[in-house]
Formats: structure tokens, C-alpha cells, sequence
């Protein structure tokens, strides 16, 4: 059988600016009523849809008068489609084009079959019930909110509540956050070591998409980030879905978490588009030393390497520690600094966070910021609600809030630090900030089980104490706690662990008689 098209036939596409309409089978001679019109077209190709099978007809001259497709197939076998395109009076073959019968073939993008989340990816693994004699202690979820412990501050609620009340934030805010909220972070974090404005802070959907933002406005497909590690899983979950390589820099642990600076340096090459900074960490709980800031100020202004600094938990320090945000120590090296509401005032879930663009030299320039703001516009912004409350959020919230929630914290810190130090085989690492506490697992004394993660498992299994193994931060045979727990349920889950590590630990000698056996 054959169909024939003339150029009464509609075309779709763009060609060099002309839009054109698909083409339609003509199953009469109505197409030889305007046989003599003609397209111009330049270079270009046409494609033709016969039964979803797309064809591609190139013109080989400027004018084009009619085709014929001769259309070859019985039955259930795939048609062969034989294209003859009429120019300027000559015929000319394009081939046989073999078709198919048309067929679902939705697949998954390239960005979510590069998405990988550690965490989950470990977690959901662990096909291991609890001890169902023993109440569950999940020491696992960076979430202060869980256990009802730690509530936030009434003056925060009631800031919410009001706003909420007038109606006045339920519509749609820019891109970037309300003017007059940008100036209030700006205020509450400028200081004449880095000054800020409101053009230099731009508010996201919580921590995570200032991270997201930053990332994406500093690093293209085929570079490289400088990660921590042990680090946030969040870092290379965004980055490998954007097509951004990971280098992971160690952090030491018998320096307080400090960074081996040596390895650091030693992973810069010229595909490398920023490094990333968490300070105070998770999951290590380590607050960096001026002079240690200082450093990796040093590193990133000989490798001009610019700094995304993960400050979520920015003032959530001990008594006897200090923070400092590190763009007040930099002089040159330009800094992107991501926060927000969650870890500080209590409120994760209410996801409001915020790039704080740190620029004394002018190295960003306009066009970081430009891209930010662009960035920005691919979701509406934060939840408005609480971008109206961010003002007296952040300067009506009494000192003694945050004094009262740090103090749980340390005191927490302290217990879990003192109780896990004197059980054999384990050796924790003091924190002195966020709401976290790093544990190394002496392996050679515990040779039933591979590694942290069947470790951690047992744990759940036996005494129904969950804490994440550190290979989810890219760090073997160490373990996280969460100490945001209550106070009882801290000692609880420390007693738990010490039975637990005295059933399975075997000293050196007992240790190779296992082995042996094995």
C-alpha cells in the first residue's frame, strides 16, 4: 500500500525559528489541490510519524513539492517503509526505513539512577527485628524533636501562630524569600568581620536545598567536590545525582576531627569546584579551633578553591568550646554559607534554610549570585508562614532557650562519652558541639561479627539499641549515637551496649582461639 503527502499536509517542529505542524496521513487526492505550493527550507531535516516510528527526511533542495511513502509489511510483521522525496520535478529514493509496532518504554531518568542515599541504602538492608523483650532506643535520628524532650521555644510558636492568624503570608513569596526576611538574616548574622545585606542571602526549603543550590550553582557535570569523611551522606547524594565526582578528605580522629590538611590539598586538581566544610559536624560532633579554620583558609586560598560551608549546627556548641562561623576569618577565599531553623530552634520540619553568600573580593561577582537566584526559581521558595515569623524567630528567642538546650546536650554528652569509655573494645570520641557522638569499634575484639554494620545490627537484634553504623559516613567500624535522647533513656541504652559488648567482646588471646576455629 502507499501514502501519499502533499504540502497541504501539516508539519511540527522548529526549523530555524518557522514553527511547522506534524504530518498527516492524506488517505484521498485532496493533497494534489496545493501540489504547487512550496516550504522553503535550509538545512533541515523533516521527520515523518508513521504508527510512533519516527523518520527522518533530509531535503537535499531548497524547494520541496510532495513526497511518497510506499509502506511494505502484512500482518504482525514490522512494515518496511520505503520514502521517496519529489524535488523540484526530480524523484529522489531516501531508503527503506524498517518500522515497529508502537510499545510503552517509559524508563527512569539518568539523575534518579544516580541518586543514592547511603543511609537508606545501608539502613533499609538490615533485615533485623528487635528484641521484642526490650523496648526500642533509636540513638539513630538526627531529629531533636523525636522523644518530646527537647521542644522548641514557646516565643518561636507563638511568632508562627500570629502570622498564621493574619493571613497575610498565603500566597506565593519570591523565589529568594520576602525582602524584608532576607534583611532579617542578614542582620542576625552580619558582623564587621562579614558583613551582610539582604541581596546576599537567599532562603530555601530547609538546610538541605541551600546545599542542593550551592552545589548545583558551584560545580558542573565532570568536576569534583572535597567532601569530609566521615561526612553528611547528603553531600554525595546530590552530588552523584548531578553528575559531580566525590573526593573524600579524611578527618582524624585522634585530632578531635580535625582535617588531615596534607590530604586535603592533595586531592585538589583543576576539576575541583569547591570544598565543603561542616563545622560543627555530623557526625563526628567536633568543632574546629580558630587556628585549625585558619588552615583551611590557607588550603583553599593557594588551591583558589571556593568554601560551602555546612553551618546547620553554627552555635550549637559546649560551654567550654567556641564557635566561630568561618567566613569572619577569611580575607579572600569567597564562602557560600548554608543554615537554617532546624537544629538550633528545634524545628526541622518547618524547613526553612539559607544561603548566606560571602563575597569580599568580588571572586563570585554577579553571576553567582545570579545563578543562585535562577536556581531559586525552579520551586516557589520556603514556606511562607514561617518566613513571616523568621523576624522574631531569630531576635525574640530568649538566651536561655538555647543555653537550656545546649546543656541537655552536653550533659547527655558527657554521660554517653564516660559510660561508653570504660566498656573494653569500644573507644568513643568526645564531642564538643551538635547532637552527636562518634564511636570506634576495636574489631580485632569482637571477631564474630565483619564489620561495624553487623555490629550495629546485633545491637538491634539483641538489646534493641539502633545507631547507625559509620559506614554510612564512608567510615568503617565506628558507630554514631544520637544524644538528643532523654536522660534515662541515654543511661538505659549505655547499660544495653556495655551487656551487649560484654557478651561479645574476647580479648586477644580468646580472640585468636576464634579465629582458629574458624
Amino acid at each position: 500500500m502507499a501514502k501519499r503527502f502533499g504540502l497541504n499536509a501539516q508539519f511540527w517542529g522548529l526549523f530555524h525559528g518557522q514553527d511547522f505542524a506534524g504530518i498527516s496521513w492524506q488517505d484521498d487526492l485532496s493533497w494534489m489541490k496545493n501540489r504547487d505550493r512550496a516550504i522553503k527550507l535550509v538545512g533541515v531535516s523533516i521527520s515523518v510519524l508513521w504508527k510512533a516510528q519516527e523518520i527522518h527526511l533530509t531535503p537535499t533542495a531548497l524547494r520541496m513539492d510532495s513526497y511518497l511513502i510506499q509502506v511494505d509489511g502484512h500482518g504482525d510483521h514490522a512494515p518496511v517503509l520505503d520514502v521517496h522525496l519529489k524535488t523540484n520535478g526530480n524523484s529522489i529514493s531516501l531508503g527503506k526505513v524498517k518500522g515497529r509496532k508502537p510499545r510503552w518504554a517509559v524508563r527512569a531518568s539518568e539523575m534518579s539512577k544516580k541518586t543514592f542515599n547511603p543511609v537508606r541504602a545501608i539502613v533499609d538492608t538490615m533485615k533485623v527485628e528487635p528484641n521484642p523483650k526490650k523496648a526500642v532506643i533509636s540513638l539513630s535520628l538526627g531529629d531533636p524533636t523525636v522523644f518530646g524532650n527537647l521542644p522548641t521555644n514557646d516565643e518561636v510558636t507563638r511568632a508562627v501562630k500570629e502570622v498564621l492568624d493574619s493571613g497575610r503570608y498565603n500566597g506565593y513569596a519570591p523565589s529568594v524569600g520576602y525582602q524584608s526576611c532576607r534583611e532579617a538574616v542578614a542582620a542576625y548574622y552580619s558582623c564587621p568581620e562579614a558583613p551582610l545585606e539582604a541581596q546576599d542571602v537567599i532562603l530555601t526549603s530547609g538546610c538541605s536545598q541551600a546545599i542542593e543550590l550551592a552545589l548545583a550553582v558551584l560545580a558542573n557535570p565532570g568536576q569534583n567536590i572535597l567532601v569530609p569523611r566521615p561526612g553528611f551522606s547528603l553531600y554525595k547524594t546530590l552530588a552523584l545525582s548531578m553528575g559531580i565526582e566525590v573526593k573524600l578528605y579524611n578527618l582524624l580522629p585522634e585530632k578531635s576531627w580535625e582535617i588531615d590538611l596534607e590530604h586535603l590539598e592533595s586531592l585538589v586538581d583543576e576539576k575541583t569546584a569547591c570544598l565543603i566544610v561542616n563545622n560543627p559536624s555530623n557526625p563526628c560532633g567536633s568543632v574546629f579551633s580558630r587556628s585549625h579554620l585558619q588552615k583551611i583558609l590557607a588550603v583553599a586560598s593557594r588551591q583558589c578553591v571556593p568554601i560551602l560551608a555546612d553551618e546547620i549546627y553554627g552555635d550549637m556548641v559546649f560551654a567550654d568550646c567556641k564557635y566561630e562561623p568561618i567566613a569572619t576569618l577569611s580575607t579572600n577565599v569567597p564562602i557560600l554559607s548554608c543554615g537554617g531553623l532546624a537544629k538550633r530552634w528545634l524545628v526541622p520540619g518547618w524547613r526553612m534554610g539559607w544561603i548566606l553568600i560571602h563575597d569580599r573580593r568580588d571572586i563570585f561577582g554577579n553571576e553567582i549570585r545570579d545563578g543562585l537566584v535562577r536556581l531559586s526559581q525552579r520551586i516557589l521558595g520556603p514556606c511562607t508562614i514561617v518566613q513571616g515569623a523568621l523576624e522574631r524567630i531569630l531576635h525574640r528567642t530568649p538566651p536561655e532557650f538555647y543555653h537550656n538546650t545546649l546543656s541537655i546536650l552536653k550533659s547527655n554528652a558527657d554521660l554517653c562519652y564516660a559510660a561508653l569509655s570504660a566498656i573494653p573494645g569500644l573507644q568513643p570520641v568526645r564531642p564538643a558541639g551538635a547532637m552527636y557522638l562518634m564511636v570506634e569499634i576495636e574489631m580485632e575484639h569482637f571477631p564474630e561479627f565483619e564489620n561495624d554494620v553487623e555490629f550495629t545490627e546485633r545491637l538491634i537484634s539483641e538489646q534493641s539499641v539502633f545507631c547507625l553504623p559509620a559506614t554510612c559516613f564512608e567510615y568503617p567500624n565506628f558507630f554514631r549515637v544520637v544524644i538528643t535522647v532523654p536522660e534515662e533513656m541515654m543511661l538505659e541504652a549505655c547499660s544495653r551496649i556495655q551487656e551487649f559488648c560484654e557478651m561479645h567482646y574476647q580479648g586477644a588471646e580468646g580472640a585468636q582461639d576464634l579465629e582458629c576455629d574458624k
